[in-house]
């Protein structure tokens, strides 16, 4: 009986010790609690923090892959586009020499004159270099008369190239000639339409091309003598295959003549590239590069990306500017015509993105890859504004027009000539002839459009530059309030 109640009493005392200690926790509990809870937080909040910087680097990584992925393809497509140009360049050297070889053999057998032949088309071709040099030396005097001359003499030696045509005979004879006087007609109009944009063109022209860069006469005339050496071999091939004048010998002249125009576009370009990065660092921060040395990095580092823009610029240029005609042949006359106009100038402004020859001055001055260089230009060009007015920058037009008075004066010396002496090889000169004076004075043309080009990127990428004329400034104040 008394060690039950000492049972009793050790298990009250346990359950009071117990009751104790509980309420001694209970107690201790508020006050642990709120010493817990920010540490507990701060392990959850590093946690959270660990995991986003570990997402981040991820995602860093990804794009950097990305990135490296996309460059390195770049200089794939680079690399592959240069050797294919002076692989192509190996290959037509040969068959040049092979066909001039087989025609000289052939001649008398196939009834081919080389005397009636050669000397009118080689006369042309040396015509050609001599009206680049004249028109190089006028555009370098007088910029502003030459644009004005460029658009007046244009349509007026095209519509005596199409007579020309028409007095030949030939069903082609005729087709063409026809052609160049319509031709020679919209020329004309559009001369009269752009005639309130040639203050600002001229204003350009002269801000631009003044004080070029030290050595640019003598490089652009080492281009031209180039160019017209090059297509007197490439002529001597054109009569080889004419001698003969098989289907394989069309391919073979059709060959030599995409020759002709890839190597007169990649002179034109390296000029471009060569002489947008001096100016474009002249306009920019004042600084005076070496001409040498600029044609020095452009031969090393920059000869993928000229070779690409040499197949795609005239692509998308004559895409552009035919989707432009377009739209303005159509207008709102026709529901379908216009939705498909539309359709197509949606496309060509698509193209212009990822090729335009704005591009060729980053491709200078920073060493990217065409394609990403005409992105990035057109991106800044579109968030200063400047799209209308590039669209309607007559620099490119100026050019055109110089290249197609070029043609079309060596068109009337080949083609009076042959007309004269061999009637039947009438056609086929006149056109080999217009090709070579309009790419050689597109080369000559080159220097001053690569002028225009440095002076409206150098503006885009910084428009309060106080070393810059304010009249894009100008001008885009007056389309803004105006329009054209």
């Amino acid at each position: 009986m008394k060690r039950s109640k000492e049972m009793n009493n050790d298990a009250v005392t346990v359950i009071n010790v117990q009751n104790i200690h509980i309420q001694v926790q209970e107690e201790k509990l508020p006050y642990i609690i709120p010493n817990q809870v920010p540490f507990l937080s701060q392990i959850k909040l590093l946690i959270l923090f660990s995991s986003s910087i570990l997402l981040l680097r991820q995602k860093v990584e990804e794009s950097s892959i990305q990135l490296e992925t996309a460059m390195v393809a770049g200089l794939i497509v680079q690399r592959l586009f240069r050797v294919l140009f002076f692989l192509h360049i190996v290959l037509i050297a040969i068959l040049v020499i092979c066909l001039t070889i087989r025609g000289l053999l052939s001649a008398h057998s196939h009834h081919f004159h080389p005397r009636k032949w050669y000397p009118p088309l080689l006369t042309a071709t040396g015509c050609a270099g001599i009206v680049a040099f004249t028109w190089q030396w006028f555009t370098l005097c007088n910029p502003s008369r030459a644009l004005r001359t460029a658009f007046w003499l244009s349509p007026l030696l095209t519509c005596a190239v199409g007579v020309l045509f028409v007095l030949i005979g030939s069903a082609a004879g005729l087709t063409i000639g026809v052609i160049a006087i319509v031709l020679a007609l919209i020329l004309s109009l559009y001369a009269c339409w752009v005639n309130p944009r040639f203050d600002y063109a001229t204003k350009v022209l002269s801000i631009a091309a003044a004080s070029p860069p030290a050595k640019t006469t003598t490089v652009v005339n080492l281009s031209i003598i180039t160019g017209t050496v090059y297509s007197c071999f490439l002529v001597s091939g054109i009569g080889g295959a004419t001698a003969v004048g098989t289907v394989m010998d069309t391919l073979f002249i059709l060959a030599i003549l995409a020759n002709l125009a890839w190597s007169a576009q990649v002179i034109r370009n390296t000029l471009q590239v060569t002489i947008a990065r001096v100016k474009y660092l002249h306009f920019a921060y004042g600084v005076d590069m070496e001409l040498r040395i600029a044609l020095r990095d452009t031969f090393k580092y920059s000869m993928g990306s000229v070779c690409i823009s040499s197949v795609l610029v005239p692509i998308i240029t004559a895409v552009h500017g035919s989707a432009r005609a377009i739209s303005l042949i159509v207008g709102g006359t026709d529901e379908f015509l216009f939705s498909c106009a539309n359709c197509y100038a949606a496309v060509a402004a698509t193209l212009v993105n990822y090729g335009n020859r704005w591009g060729l001055v980053q491709v200078g001055v920073y060493n990217k890859g065409f394609v990403q260089a005409s992105m990035d230009t057109w991106e800044m060009l579109k968030r200063v504004g400047l799209e209308p007015i590039i669209d309607r920058d007559l620099t490119g037009s100026f050019c055109f027009l110089s290249g197609m008075a070029g043609g079309a004066i060596c068109t009337l010396v080949g083609g009076a000539w042959t007309f004269a002496v061999h009637k039947s090889y009438a056609t086929e000169v006149s056109i080999y002839a217009f090709l070579i004076g309009y790419f050689m004075c597109r080369i000559e043309m080159a220097w001053l459009q690569s002028c225009v080009s440095a002076y409206y990127i150098a503006y885009t990428e910084n428009p309060q530059n106080s070393r810059l004329d304010p009249a894009i400034l100008f001008r885009l104040e007056e389309f803004q309030r105006y329009g054209d």
